[in-house]
């Protein structure tokens, strides 16, 4: 069967963000932390460093609608820097306005709101924010109560 997951890289706080969401989600984990560590080394490649070994290689977990939130650790080396960009959003569309409002506070709680949760004029309940981790989530809820 066809899917779409949205992947996220980040500079050393892949356990941590994904921590975070496993508690926001009510979630568990599908399947098992993959470590840097785990993997072959590549032919021809100076070998992990061992601070590196316990960096997340991949981590998967069901958020929203079957829908994976997916990650690693992407730390700085050479020919590749991790950049924190706005052109992405993970939009979420929960059931009622209750889930909406918890997982909004739940997601916003040491980030930023860009715009607070309000009725909008298409006649959804929206809002959207930047969590701890630097990852930007709308929220759409057609829900009217």
């Amino acid at each position: 069967m066809a899917s779409v997951s949205t992947y996220l890289n980040f500079d050393r706080r892949t356990e941590e963000a994904f921590d975070f969401y496993r508690t926001v989600f009510r979630s568990e984990f599908a399947g098992p932390v993959m470590r840097m560590g785990d993997a072959p080394g590549c032919p021809g490649a100076p070998a992990l460093a061992e601070a590196d070994r316990r960096l997340v290689m991949h981590v998967a977990l069901p958020i929203l609608g079957g829908h994976l939130l997916m990650g690693t650790d992407a730390p700085e080396r050479p020919g590749y820097r991790l950049v924190q960009g706005n052109n992405v959003y993970i939009n979420l569309e929960p059931d009622t306005r209750a889930e909406t409002e918890r997982l909004f506070s739940a997601l916003a709680e040491g980030g930023s709101v860009e715009s607070p949760l309000q009725d909008m004029f298409w006649g959804d309940y929206w809002g959207c924010l930047v969590d701890r981790f630097g990852t930007r989530w709308m929220f759409n809820c057609a829900a009217k109560a």
